[in-house]
């Protein structure tokens, strides 16, 4: 009877396969497939990694720095403040890991509000996203890097502001187009932009460190003199170092992409943000060897300011 009723049941109960492109397939005993999209979990640890690194590391660093000194006035404490920021950002991305795990679904932001505040918050979100957070960024990032362009071409003068927001609306649109295109080369591109960028960082430190190897040290005596302590100031200064920390959320938005995601999302936390801060703040020292207070300040453009060793 136990085997009657296990061949009905095969005959009348749909079973669920999968195949290798991500779908799920429902097979009946009238042979009709259904199809249902599912995210593979192709992305390991060191995938991982590698998308937190590539999307923190940006134009952040490269213009932030200026801001966070300009408020707090002192080498001492804007190197301070880089630091807070880093434990902040690790605060904060540990805090995601959390709601990864517990709702292990991508898209981030978006389904944190879906699940705890229903369809229209999470819609309205999406909305802002794209209407004003994401926009602003670009815009941002495009600036900074039509910034460093034009800026070697200028060495003694001001840089033609129309100029500069040419070349960065060309640079949005160009990349925009590319990312329309086709997925797998904006992913090769993307991985170019990684090393590159963190190359350059890696030429400043090194260049920084040998500097102050040869006992150049004028602009670290007395590194607390001129600290500015008002709050607002020292806020504004947090407000331009967390800047360059944005994106240790973006994992979350491929939880569902992510193999083993209880293990790796949060090691992956553990890896990537340490690794920032340290390269954020010896990135800040390879500035101040070469630059004081008063020429980051007065600079658009500091990782290609011109110093006469």
């Amino acid at each position: 009877m136990v085997k009657e009723i296990s061949n009905e049941s095969a005959r009348g109960v749909q079973l669920l396969n999968s195949d290798d492109e991500g779908f799920v397939h429902l097979s009946s005993d009238n042979q009709k497939p259904i199809g249902k999209v599912q995210m593979k979990k192709q992305l390991g640890l060191l995938e991982g990694v590698a998308i937190i690194l590539g999307i923190i590391f940006g134009s952040g660093i490269f213009i932030s720095p200026k801001g966070v000194i300009q408020e707090v006035g002192s080498v001492g404490l804007s190197l301070i403040i880089w630091v807070l920021c880093g434990l902040l950002s690790m605060i904060g991305a540990l805090c995601y890991a959390e709601l990864g795990t517990s709702i292990p679904r991508s898209g981030g932001d978006y389904a944190y509000i879906h699940e705890a505040f229903g369809a229209l918050p999470s819609f309205l979100y999406l909305w802002a996203a794209n209407l004003i957070f994401v926009p602003t960024t670009n815009a941002i990032m495009g600036l900074t890097f039509a910034q460093y362009v034009v800026q070697p071409f200028f060495p003694n003068c001001t840089t033609p502001d129309n100029g500069v927001r040419l070349i960065a609306a060309l640079s949005i649109c160009l990349l925009t187009f590319i990312n329309c295109y086709d997925v797998k080369e904006t992913s090769k591109m993307q991985n170019v932009f990684m090393f590159a960028k963190i190359g350059a960082l890696v030429i400043i430190i090194i260049a920084g460190l040998t500097w102050l190897c040869l006992g150049n040290l004028e602009n670290f005596e007395n590194s607390f003199e001129n600290t500015n302590s008002n709050p607002g100031k020292i806020a504004v200064a947090f407000y331009s170092g967390i800047f360059s920390y944005s994106g240790w959320n973006y994992l979350n938005f491929m939880t569902e992409e992510l193999k083993n995601p209880y293990v790796n999302l949060p090691r992956a936390i553990y890896i990537s943000l340490p690794l920032v801060t340290l390269i954020y703040v010896m990135a800040n020292v390879a500035y101040l060897s070469v630059l004081s207070p008063t020429a980051m300040i007065a600079s658009n453009a500091i990782a290609v300011v011109n110093h006469v060793f």
